[in-house]
């Protein structure tokens, strides 16, 4: 019976020990890791605020009054990719809308065409407003007249955007340590040459495999969901745990290469109340048919096409549907 007892208290003091050294060993991750993740916190606000260009106006001209995240509104986001070159304007290479409902818990997408001939807005100067490719409007006006444009094209407020230098983008997927995809189509472009398959990239070569079109049946539309691969999967590398050590270069090939109009206090609020919004998301495509006018080629959108995605938007956004604005494109 003693020996059972003594037995018990041996049992209960190396219990206690590995309690002891547990919590130990928690307290000093716990006040290590808070530095580490405070230094990390620092770095990142002021990536940030290199990355943060507010445009002229506050509140869209597709709003009343200015969209709250702290309190969960629904919100728009225009993701644009820059083809930016010493010499050269640019022109956007490619245009996703995104609205976020975190009541409904789901997203939406929509990827516009780069050759969607449409109306150029420039809301600060209507006499510049004329019709053209929907790219283009980064060669006049830059981000504002591309705002201006899409939220006239879809009828349907933009909140904030986020630019991408495509040139700096191989920067961004260099820091992450590449990403693993499944090639399609074999193709080459710019000296890349990727065969059939699964493969893993670089940052070049995830660049040329984010721009190719010609090689793909489905053109604008298979580089638009090659691109939102790209994205998905430098999200998923950014988020593991092999990164935390590169975090340095990320944020260096970030802060080159992102314009945005959100702010550091934005950035948070969305990530702590519009993550379950991530549960579903639906992927909206831009009907159309290719057309040549006066020597040129041109993505030609029906203005009842427009209005369907319009109202699908507005509403998944809190808003009442309205009437498009015609556009005579041809």
């Amino acid at each position: 019976m003693q020996n059972t007892r003594l037995g018990k208290k041996k049992i209960k003091k190396k219990k206690i020990r590995w309690v002891r050294l547990f919590l130990a060993i928690f307290f000093l991750l716990l006040v290590g890791g808070g530095a580490y993740f405070y230094n990390v916190y620092t770095n990142v606000a002021s990536a940030v605020d290199k990355m943060n260009k507010p445009i002229s106006r506050e509140v869209s001209t597709k709003r009343e009054t200015k969209v709250e995240v702290e309190q969960k509104e629904p919100i728009s986001i225009l993701l644009v990719g820059v083809d930016e070159r010493k010499g050269d304007k640019g022109r956007t290479d490619s245009m996703l809308v995104v609205t976020v409902n975190p009541e409904k818990k789901s997203t939406k997408m929509v990827s516009i065409p780069r050759d969607t001939r449409t109306k150029l807005i420039n809301n600060q100067n209507p006499k510049k407003n004329h019709i053209d490719k929907i790219n283009a409007g980064y060669a006049y006006g830059g981000i504002e007249e591309t705002i201006d444009t899409v939220e006239n094209f879809l009828n349907v407020p933009i909140d904030y955007y986020i630019q991408v230098n495509m040139e700096g983008f191989k920067d961004i997927v260099d820091a992450v340590g590449g990403i693993d995809v499944d090639n399609q189509y074999a193709f080459e472009l710019d000296g890349v040459r990727l065969q059939k398959g699964p493969q893993h990239l670089n940052g070049t070569q995830a660049l040329q495999y984010s721009r190719m079109r010609k090689a793909d049946p489905r053109g604008d539309f298979g580089r638009a969901e090659r691109q939102r691969e790209v994205i998905s999967k430098i999200i998923q590398k950014g988020k593991s745990i092999s990164t935390l050590t590169k975090y340095d270069d990320i944020l260096a090939a970030l802060e080159e290469n992102i314009k945005t109009n959100l702010t550091l206090n934005d950035i948070i609020d969305i990530q702590k109340s519009y993550k379950n919004a991530a549960e579903t998301i639906d992927k909206l495509e831009i009907a159309g048919e290719g057309k040549m006018i006066n020597g040129g080629w041109y993505y030609i959108v029906e203005d009842e096409t427009r209005q369907s995605l319009s109202d699908q938007l507005r509403e998944h956004l809190g808003l009442n549907s309205e009437v498009v604005a015609k556009i005579t494109t041809y």
